[in-house]
């Protein structure tokens, strides 16, 4: 590991209070290596200068991280033996990343895409990582298998689809009591009230919101915390491409 990155890594650690060790610190560093190199010879990511991924790529995901949610803190006793599924996971943000920070979280990363997938099972086993699995389908279909259906304590997305979209995507995969976490970019107000008849149709209830701005101090990102309050109707998510077509 580099001491540059090490430094940038710290010092935006240290501005969104957050700590982790050396070693998860050589995680990430080994992961934005792999990256950049798979980046060369697939498409990736846009973002590839070093310090533009660790904020805007590593802090992003991070950033559900001492979080309120029902009360309590988002950290790593918080996560301990949760399940959590990360739909349309792309390069692994945010789901890899959040395995990285909390070690003890049972995640599964879903995407519709195989050739994301190897890259991700390569970082898997560079990393060392453990209770941690991937799953290759679309999400209207992995959400009708009952391997996955309402099984899990959290679904996660970031830079998907609109919130509409999402909402079919993710909360069929939420048990009752857990919660679909949104990451989206700038405000979300206007999209998520275009997305109220979406939410409740499928389940959930808007429990919290957090607008902030990532560790450049210009970015702005908004995390929707949905809680699923009750069964989503066996109909949803719909067939495979209907929920971008025509969202709910």
């Amino acid at each position: 590991m580099t001491e540059t990155f090490k430094k940038d890594m710290n010092e935006n650690l240290v501005k969104t209070g957050i700590s982790l060790n050396d070693l998860q610190i050589e995680q990430l560093y080994k992961f934005y290596n792999m990256l950049i190199e798979k980046n060369k010879v697939m498409n990736l990511t846009a973002i590839t200068e070093e310090h533009e991924v660790i904020v805007k790529h590593f802090i992003d995901s991070m950033s559900i991280y001492n979080k309120e949610l029902n009360k309590k803190i988002i950290n790593e006793s918080f996560m301990k033996d949760k399940k959590l599924i990360d739909v349309g996971t792309g390069a692994g943000f945010p789901g890899l990343v959040l395995k990285i920070i909390f070690p003890e979280l049972n995640i599964v990363l879903s995407d519709s895409l195989q050739k994301r997938l190897n890259f991700i099972n390569e970082v898997i086993n560079e990393l060392g990582l453990t209770k941690i699995e991937v799953v290759h389908g679309r999400a209207e279909d992995l959400a009708h298998d009952p391997m996955y259906r309402e099984k899990f304590d959290f679904s996660t997305s970031r830079a998907v689809a609109n919130m509409s979209t999402l909402t079919e995507y993710d909360l069929p995969f939420v048990k009752l009591g857990g919660y679909f976490i949104a990451y989206k970019s700038g405000k979300i107000e206007e999209e998520l009230k275009q997305a109220e008849k979406a939410i409740g149709l499928l389940g959930g209830e808007v429990e919290s919101k957090v607008n902030f701005v990532l560790t450049d101090g210009e970015s702005e990102r908004s995390i929707i915390f949905i809680k699923k309050t009750k069964k989503t109707p066996k109909s949803y998510p719909r067939k495979a491409g209907t929920p971008s077509k025509s969202p709910l």
